[in-house]
């Protein structure tokens, strides 16, 4: 299983231009490889593979003005094409978008294999650097010295910090059992509220961050482009979103790594929030959420621990079954937080309700055997659905 480490890292002087140097390189090869990619398929309709892009790049370095390509490890650059390739079988396979152009304004990183570093008692020693690159270890578990990463990552954000990322391959013994199961139900209102009741809210700072950030953005707007102070508000800008997003994932990654410790199975509701997106009301609330990102960390850390993650069918009327007699209404409103079964008369808290009702449809997927629904694959009736007792629709006489 992968793992990585990240951490800050502080070059120095000399190491920051080589390091740029190595960017802008990764950069060009990138740009140049997706342009000319792009102008064969027009031009003759044929596909590019990776033999071809590495036999092009071989004959830039041969060239005078690109000559400045070898002054760099080469590493980083056969690693450039390689991620586009992968690129591109990602976006033909249907689960990712079109390459795009890399910007100098963006995140900028560079890839150093086994061969292009090594680590000597502790130190960082990356292939054309003078010395080792300054980091800031921040595991104590976990012994720098005795690591043996397999990839090294360096990236600058654009709000000037730089980061070293240590890519280990290793199997982590199972977590012990925790014997108890939980169903999630995501929401708005309360970040998540589980079938034991409990509530998740969201961090109350992410408000005051996302206030900064509109303060900062208007006074970008206001300078003008290309000057120096626009420079110094565009980093502002990108310092405050940092910000904003490392609040973000530390809430995710505090939450995600509780359940998992918690609970042997974790039941999950399939959301369609390219769908949910649309709702101009809530449109911006939805996109903040952090809800695919939640279940992607539930996931991975769910089978490093050898947990169990369940994810029902996104049809499944959650929130308008009774999760003790199972009845269905036939409608409820969006603002109606709670209401009373028609039939036994329980009384239920709208997202409670939809939370056990989540979990009773996961543990009956579990039962019958049955898996997560491929993405491409349409069975006429979900895993969710086949239950012992389905629900009923409509008036139950008293």
């Amino acid at each position: 299983m992968r793992k990585a480490y990240r951490c800050r890292a502080y070059p120095s002087p000399e190491q920051v231009t080589m390091l740029n140097r190595t960017f802008g390189c990764v950069r060009l090869v990138w740009n140049r490889t997706l342009a000319e990619r792009q102008a064969r398929y027009r031009a003759e309709g044929r596909s590019t593979s990776y033999k071809d892009t590495d036999s092009a790049l071989t004959a830039w370095k041969k060239t005078p003005e690109l000559a400045f390509l070898a002054e760099v490890s080469s590493v980083p650059l056969q690693q450039a094409l390689r991620h586009q390739h992968a690129a591109f079988r990602a976006f033909f396979s249907g689960r990712a978008r079109h390459p795009r152009f890399k910007s100098r304004s963006g995140r900028q990183s560079a890839h150093f294999t086994r061969s292009a570093f090594r680590m000597r008692a502790g130190n960082l020693w990356l292939a054309k650097a003078a010395g080792p690159l300054r980091i800031v270890w921040s595991w104590p578990a976990v012994d720098l010295s005795t690591l043996n990463p397999t990839m090294v990552i360096v990236s600058r954000e654009p709000d000037g910090r730089w980061f070293a990322t240590f890519a280990v391959d290793e199997d982590p013994p199972p977590a012990p059992p925790a014997c108890d199961t939980v169903g999630i139900d995501l929401g708005l209102k309360e970040f998540a509220v589980t079938s034991h009741g409990d509530r998740i809210s969201r961090p109350k700072n992410m408000e005051r961050h996302e206030r900064r950030l509109k303060h900062y953005q208007k006074m970008m707007a206001r300078t003008t482009r290309g000057s120096a102070n626009r420079r110094k508000a565009c980093r502002r800008v990108a310092r405050q979103h940092a910000r904003a997003r490392d609040a973000q994932r530390d809430f995710l990654h505090k939450t995600s790594t509780d359940l998992v410790r918690r609970y042997d199975v974790i039941v999950l509701e399939d959301l369609n929030v390219s769908g949910m997106v649309r709702n101009r009301r809530l449109s911006r609330a939805i996109s903040r959420a952090g809800w695919a990102e939640f279940r992607s960390m539930l996931e991975y850390k769910a089978t490093r621990l050898g947990r169990r993650v369940v994810v029902i069918d996104r049809w499944y009327p959650s929130s308008k079954t009774c999760s003790a007699c199972e009845h269905l209404l036939p409608h409820l409103e969006l603002g109606t937080r709670r209401w009373q079964c028609p039939a036994c008369g329980t009384r239920h808290d709208r997202d409670l309700n939809a939370a056990k009702n989540i979990l009773a449809a996961g543990l009956a997927v579990t039962a019958c055997g049955a898996g997560v629904r491929p993405p491409d694959v349409r069975p006429g009736r979900p895993a969710a659905k086949q239950e012992a007792r389905p629900a009923r629709e409509g008036p139950v006489a008293l």
